[in-house]
């Protein structure tokens, strides 16, 4: 692990999920930052650049999916540092989505393994980068 702690941006509409994964990261040594909608995961982004970004597909006022869309406009560095996470990976609308953006997701219900090995997987490849390894 680097020697300062990543900082990881989890946006989810629920509450219970958010805290589980706020605990896990941060006993793994991350700082969490959690948001629960794509207003404030906005506004957090516009304050905070963080290393990875968890997000759901299912926010109340704006989909996951545009949220995505928007982040790697304003932020082109995040993209290949954000997962989306959802329980509907086969309806035809995210699906088709998917075919069309390269984009990490992890299935709900997830454990919390796929999450870390997703992460130190990121980490990976921007320390590489970092180091003028070889692009992925």
């Amino acid at each position: 692990m680097s020697e300062h702690p990543r900082t990881i941006l989890v946006v989810d509409d629920e509450a219970p999920l958010r805290r589980v994964l706020e605990r896990s990261l941060t006993r793994a040594g991350h700082r969490v930052i959690a948001a629960g909608s794509a207003e404030t995961a906005y506004q957090l982004l516009a304050s905070a650049q963080p290393d990875a970004l968890l997000l759901d597909i299912h926010l109340p006022t704006m989909s996951g999916l545009a949220l995505y869309l928007a982040i790697i406009h304003r932020w082109p560095a995040l993209e290949g540092r954000i997962a989306i996470m959802t329980g509907d990976a086969e309806a035809e609308e995210v699906r088709s989505w998917l075919e069309r953006h390269r984009c990490t997701v992890i299935r709900k219900p997830f454990n919390l393994h796929q999450v870390t090995d997703w992460l130190a997987a990121v980490f990976r490849l921007a320390d590489e980068r970092g180091r003028g390894g070889a692009e992925a």
